[in-house]
């Protein structure tokens, strides 16, 4: 798990800053989560720290992640 801020989501991605400054769009987000956290529509989870798991999938030069689980600090 990682310690990362929620920024925004803007044009079907969620976008998370890590806490070594790097910036990480996420194309899709477990079901689950999705039911925990509001992240499309909730603007108070803006800026709002989480522990975050998630995983990296290729699809020939493309690089695509999932988000698996949020844990609020």
């Amino acid at each position: 798990m990682r310690t990362a801020a929620f920024k925004s989501y803007k044009n079907g991605y969620y976008n998370f800053w890590f806490e070594n400054g790097e910036e990480l769009a996420f194309e899709d987000v477990h079901p689950r989560v999705l039911k925990q956290f509001d992240l499309k529509n909730d603007e108070g989870l803006i800026d709002k720290d989480f522990k975050i798991t998630f995983v990296e999938d290729e699809d020939g030069d493309d690089v695509f992640y999932r988000i698996e689980s949020l844990k609020p600090l």
